[in-house]
């Protein structure tokens, strides 16, 4: 059960008590009794909601500390998919312009140009390429 659960047994007793000291005192108390449990209630979410800050602060530093990151992968996915759509949507009108000036050779040089930004853009992104290094696991060692 939650600290808020309307089947909380405390929160109950005390509406409980409330109601049975509003039978005996009159109505002339009910501001006061209904103040009174009106606090009770502040108080609990007060302290649910402190509760739940302070796990997630304590959940927030151990990431912090753990240093965890989403992998590379994850992080450049959508980068590398928009790139992707963007030259081929952007293939289309520069081979109809490089072939329409220049016939095959402008079609041929509108492709080197859209091969190589894609390979830059590859080599941006993953450095180790150039390099001819890849990712080592601790078994290579």
């Amino acid at each position: 059960m939650s600290a808020l659960d309307p089947r909380d047994v405390d929160l109950k007793k005390d509406l409980d008590a409330t109601v049975r000291a509003r039978r005996e005192l009159g109505e002339e108390y009910d501001s006061a009794l209904v103040d009174s449990f009106l606090e009770k209630v502040e108080q609990r979410i007060d302290d649910t909601v402190e509760r739940r800050v302070r796990r997630h602060l304590a959940e927030q530093r151990m990431v912090d500390v753990r240093g965890a990151r989403r992998p590379k992968g994850a992080e450049n996915w959508a980068e590398r998919f928009g790139f992707a759509v963007i030259t081929l949507v952007l293939a289309i009108p520069l081979s109809a312009i490089g072939g329409a000036l220049a016939g095959m050779s402008g079609m041929v040089a509108a492709w080197v140009g859209i091969v190589g930004v894609n390979a830059a853009q590859a080599v941006r992104l993953n450095p180790q390429i150039v390099s001819g290094r890849r990712g080592r696991s601790a078994h290579d060692d």
